[in-house]
């Protein structure tokens, strides 16, 4: 790796309390799950992205580490163990993601709901963010959890559209784009956000074109980070993206008129997602 993409791993401070909160109250993370750089630094603050539905996704995207299998049933009880968990780390911000779940009727919609209910009944005063799945297309879904009104509304668009078929098997960037663009015109006052990896092939006139997409939706944050290959069996790495074109690509976001953006090598769709959603 180049010298950029080397760091020491954080694991000072309440690293070891979060993660075995987390196995106490049988809670997934998508900072395990997906193997993220930046769990050290993140469970060292005592803070976690929750991946609520369980740790199996009906997707095989190319790019993640989540496994694909058939899921099991959704644990009724998870809303209250998650709402409990976010009480004992006095999270201000809370960051809640969900593996895929086409499996389901509604994606998973209502679950979403009951997990963002437990939340404000225990924490009153934690800002609540989805990052969710594209429900298979499914609006009403999309619909459901907007109507609950997280305080951020995530979906990530990952990559550029000419590398959909490779990297997101399953997944359509038109699709992703009518997710941002139905939460705009639902809830015209909900910010919402979404994440590209880079390192996979894609070129910056490409990325440019995706922000534009984006800010055509009604997208307010953008995320912009390195993939990072999880395992041999994944997509490799077609290029480390230096951290000045990383720079540039920040301020053409900005002129864009994305209200808060994070481009870094390091940056993932969730991290320091309370400062970010505090400067937009």
């Amino acid at each position: 790796m180049p010298a950029w993409m080397k760091r020491p791993i954080a694991r000072e401070g309440s690293y070891d309390s979060v993660k075995e909160l987390m196995e106490r109250l049988e809670l997934h993370t998508v900072c395990q799950s997906a193997k993220c750089p930046n769990q050290g630094e993140c469970f060292a603050s005592g803070t976690a992205t929750f991946l609520i539905m369980g740790d199996a996704c009906t997707r095989g995207c190319r790019f993640c580490a989540v496994d694909t299998r058939q899921p099991a049933p959704l644990d009724p009880e998870e809303p209250a163990r998650l709402a409990e968990a976010v009480l004992a780390l006095r999270i201000k911000h809370a960051v809640i993601t969900t593996v895929t779940r086409d499996d389901l009727p509604d994606g998973g919609a209502a679950h979403f709901v009951a997990v963002i209910a437990a939340v404000r009944d225990a924490s009153p005063g934690t800002r609540i963010e989805v990052l969710t799945s594209d429900f298979g297309g499914r609006l009403e879904s999309v619909d459901t959890v907007a109507d609950a009104l997280p305080d951020v509304f995530n979906h990530n668009l990952e990559t550029v559209p000419r590398l959909y078929t490779e990297v997101r098997p399953g997944a359509e960037y038109a699709r992703s784009l009518a997710v941002l663009a139905r939460v705009r015109e639902r809830h015209p006052e909900m910010p919402t956000k979404s994440g590209l990896m880079l390192g996979l092939g894609e070129t910056h006139d490409e990325v440019v074109a995706v922000m534009r997409d984006l800010r055509v939706s009604g997208c307010d944050m953008l995320t912009l980070g390195q993939y990072l290959r999880p395992s041999a069996k994944h997509l490799p790495v077609a290029e480390f993206v230096t951290p000045e074109a990383f720079d540039a690509l920040a301020a053409e976001a900005e002129a864009l008129g994305f209200s808060a953006v994070a481009s870094a090598p390091f940056v993932r769709s969730s991290y320091h997602a309370g400062e970010m959603a505090e400067r937009s």
